[in-house]
C-alpha cells in the first residue's frame, strides 16, 4: 500500500494540512490520474477517509482526512526521516520537521520496550515466529 514515493508524499501533505484533491495536486505537482489512483488506494487501505464538501457554486467533491491508522504513520515518517538524515546526503532548501505542537521541539522515533525504556537498535533482533505466538504491542 505504501510501496511508492507518491503515497508517502500524499501522507506527508495530509500531515501538513492538505485535504482536497486540488491541494494535493498543487503541492506535489502530481498528474491527476496518478493522484486519483493513490488517493483511492490510501482510502481503500484505511489511511485516509473521504468526506463530502461543497464550495459555493461548485459541485460536491471529496475531501480527505487521515484516519487514526493514518495518524499512526507519523512514527514511520519520523523514523524514515531520521534514517535519511543519518545516511543520505542532504540537499539545501525547505524541509519538513517533526516538532511538538506545545513547545516546538524536534521529536525522534525510538524503539521502546513495554515499560517505556528506549532500547538501542543494536539490542533488537527480528525473530521469525508463528503469528499465534506473537505478543500484541
Amino acid at each position: 500500500m505504501l510501496s511508492d514515493s507518491w503515497s508517502f508524499l500524499i501522507v506527508r501533505e495530509a500531515f501538513l494540512g492538505a485535504g482536497t484533491f486540488a491541494q494535493f495536486r498543487d503541492q506535489l505537482g502530481i498528474a491527476s490520474d496518478v493522484l486519483s489512483t493513490r488517493l483511492s488506494a490510501l482510502v481503500e487501505h484505511g489511511v485516509l477517509q473521504k468526506s463530502p464538501y461543497r464550495e459555493p457554486g461548485q459541485r460536491t467533491r471529496d475531501a480527505y482526512q487521515l484516519t487514526p491508522a493514518g495518524e499512526e504513520l507519523k512514527v514511520v515518517m519520523v523514523a524514515m526521516q531520521q534514517w535519511g538524515e543519518a545516511h543520505v546526503p542532504q540537499m539545501q532548501g525547505p524541509r519538513v520537521l517533526p516538532l511538538t505542537v506545545e513547545t516546538g521541539e524536534r521529536v525522534r522515533a525510538a524503539l521502546v520496550d513495554p515499560p517505556g525504556r528506549i532500547v538501542p537498535d543494536t539490542d533488537v533482533a527480528f525473530i521469525r515466529t508463528d503469528a499465534a505466538e506473537a505478543a500484541p504491542l
